[in-house]
């Protein structure tokens, strides 16, 4: 039997009793829809994956959301717990996840006027401005029928195995939008006055604690902080999480902010643990244990919160994708070997959102357990890996894991290629976790690692390796514009990596990741609000004092004005930033728009001189008199070294394709490649 290692996190790892049940430690991992509930052979999927979460420490799971009835679903094809063999399919996740030592529960989730399909209900008949459909107004006799689903539901998961059940109030989902105004304009007993309103919620809590009994979790996930107009006060919240407490919850949970909000909550730039001081403002004022979540990432993180008296327990999803070991390591003092979640959202929430299986850009491994395994090598081998951007620290790490010899070289002085750069940008500082993580696992795996050394096709032939990964990346695109030459004329390159002067006014061409990047680089002041709470509220409009309804109706967003004035152009007649990630592209074109930053598609690119850029729009020619324009117009692959190997070589990441840089597919693909070498 293994030594307990004294935990740096005493908190963290303080078990929670809850009368009937204790929780090992103060992490849960908390719920998101991963697309495994759907595929054929899911539940063995989500066994997998569920298992080996519980195998890595957390103290509770709670499940993607399963609608209790089909209007309630999310999607018109969302499987339900409503028979006998969906309970035995269910089983084998309870079972698969208490073999390990852990604890489940299942999220009931009825989306209301946020359900994708066409018999989607609420308590008005109002259209949310994120979904096509217009929702039927339900009668007092179908919302009965409602609160027995639920009821109906929670049995069904507590017969399946499951240790209790999560009620989603928050988020703006079913539940929710009868607690709001906004949502809610019912002149009956379910609407009107907000004692009123409340009934629904309060009623399903009461009605399912008296059906499963008391040996049962119960957690009521309420929205604390809607960040919409219409949404509830702080007095509101606080008597609706009393009454929770009375009608049975065992836990509540946090929710920040509905889908329909234009504030991020989740994102990157937003600062970790930003909202936890919504938290402790109701948990003084609450009895049954409370959990905080959002932009929980590291176990010091988490620790700091539970020190402070924020919450009794902390909720993290997203990491868990990142790194299923993350409580395990934490509690072994190894927390510098957790592969951090950054809070991208690209192969999770932006997969959810577009119907793809989701997955993790640092852990392609996330929800693909069962069919993407890594084994030792049967035939160990001496691998030379060209490259420690992302695709080749993860091809040289989980190669070196497996058993190969790996060499590693870059011509630079650091590993981590692109995200170098990327780290430094405001809002994307989590990229430093990346590459921290990478290097420890290159010392970890034994990886000799090469550094300031450029390699020639002839230098690897007559060095001793059997096979070659190429992963050196891409340069910048250079675009056909008359007076490209010009001393005006920066790469982004130049701008982030070299720390080159830029003047007050400036033309970014290239309205891409890329160029949305370095226009946030150049329209910071000195505080980036990705770091800085107070700041991040401020600059969105976010009421700290609990005053404004909503945490946001009368506020007025103060961002720090820019130091520069940008203007951020695009060849495409498309919406600037709408190749963006589906989830966050929103958020960075509204930051940006906030700083006052000029997006201008359409746009045909004539000359650059000495007055500045000379441009056409519409057909319409302008001169933008700027100090300095910077080119973030593409990049080519750097696939050269190639050409004169003879030996069995690989080409990945932006070296094989480099039409947009892509950390997902460059990890992804040097992940794959490396565990079937």
């Amino acid at each position: 039997m293994n030594a307990v290692v004294d935990t740096p996190y005493p908190h963290i790892f303080k078990p929670l009793d809850l009368g009937f049940t204790t929780l090992n430690n103060r992490i849960i991992m908390g719920s998101m829809h991963t697309g495994l509930e759907e595929v054929a052979n899911g539940h063995e999927r989500m066994a997998a994956f569920f298992a080996e979460r519980a195998r890595g420490g957390v103290a509770l799971i709670v499940t993607g959301g399963i609608g209790p009835n089909d209007e309630g679903a999310t999607h018109a094809v969302t499987k339900r717990l409503d028979s006998d063999e969906a309970v035995e399919n269910h089983k084998l996740v309870t079972d698969a996840v208490h073999a390990e030592g852990g604890k489940i529960c299942m999220q009931i989730l009825h989306t209301g006027r946020y359900a994708y399909n066409a018999n989607l209900v609420a308590p008005s008949s109002i259209q949310a401005p994120i979904t096509r459909f217009t929702p039927k107004e339900l009668t007092p006799e179908e919302i009965d029928g409602q609160i027995e689903d639920f009821v109906f539901t929670a049995l069904q998961a507590q017969r399946a195995g499951y240790d209790g059940v999560e009620i989603m109030g928050s988020e703006g989902y079913f539940l929710n939008q009868f607690i709001a105004q906004r949502t809610n304009q019912r002149k009956d007993e379910w609407g009107g006055e907000y004692e009123n309103r409340i009934k629904l919620p309060i009623e399903v809590v009461r009605r399912v604690r008296k059906a499963v009994g008391e040996k049962f979790i119960i957690i009521y996930r309420l929205s604390m902080l809607d960040l919409v107009e219409g949404g509830s006060t702080y007095d509101e919240v606080l008597t609706l999480g009393k009454r929770i407490e009375k009608a049975g919850a065992t836990i509540i949970n946090t929710g920040i902010g509905w889908h329909e909000a234009r504030i991020p909550t989740i994102a990157t730039k937003v600062p970790r643990a930003a909202f936890t001081w919504v938290t402790a403002k109701f948990r003084k004022d609450l009895k049954v244990p409370v959990i905080t979540s959002n932009r929980i990432n590291t176990p010091e993180v988490a620790e700091e919160v539970l020190a402070r008296g924020d919450a009794d327990m902390v909720s993290m999803a997203r990491p868990f994708l990142a790194d299923p070991d993350f409580v395990n390591k934490a509690q072994n003092n190894l927390a510098s070997q957790i592969n951090t979640c950054i809070g991208c959202n690209q192969a999770c929430l932006d997969h959810a959102f577009e119907g793809k299986m989701t997955s993790c850009l640092v852990n392609p491994r996330a929800c693909h357990e069962t069919e993407f395994t890594i084994e030792p090598a049967t035939d160990p081998k001496r691998i030379a890996v060209v490259g420690a951007g992302p695709a080749g620290l993860a091809a040289a790490t989980t190669a070196a894991s497996r058993g190969h010899s790996v060499t590693l070289f870059d011509a630079d002085s650091e590993v981590g290629g692109q995200f170098n750069i990327a780290k430094q940008i405001p809002g994307k500082e989590e990229f430093y976790e990346t590459i921290r993580y990478f290097s420890v696992m290159l010392e970890l795996h034994g990886v000799e690692t090469k550094l300031n050394t450029k390699v020639s096709a002839d230098m690897l032939n007559e060095m001793d390796f059997d096979e070659v990964i190429i992963a050196t990346g891409i340069e910048p695109r250079q675009p056909d514009i008359k007076g490209i030459e010009h001393p005006k004329v920066l790469s982004y390159i130049d701008v982030v990596k070299h720390k080159k002067p830029v003047g007050k006014r400036v033309a970014v061409i290239g309205a891409g990741g890329i160029g949305f990047d370095v226009s946030e680089f150049l329209s910071h002041g000195e505080t980036s609000t990705s770091t800085n709470i107070p700041a991040f509220m401020k600059e969105w409009g976010i009421d700290m004092e609990f005053k404004a309804r909503g945490g946001v109706e009368g506020m007025t967003a103060m961002p720090e004005p820019s130091p520069r004035e940008i203007f951020l152009l695009q060849r495409k007649t498309t919406k600037v930033g709408s190749g963006l990630g589906k989830t966050t592209g929103w958020a960075h074109r509204v930051g940006l728009m906030q700083k006052g930053v000029h997006m201008i598609a359409g746009v045909e690119y004539q000359k650059i001189d000495d007055e500045g850029l000379h441009i056409s729009v519409n057909g319409e020619g302008r001169v933008l008199n700027v100090d300095n324009v910077i080119i973030c117009a593409g990049q080519l692959p750097l696939k050269t070294l190639q050409e004169g190997l003879k030996k069995p070589s690989h080409l990945i990441g932006g070296a094989d394709v480099a039409a947009e840089l892509d950390a997902k597919r460059a990890i992804d693909q040097g992940t794959k490649l490396a565990a079937k070498l």
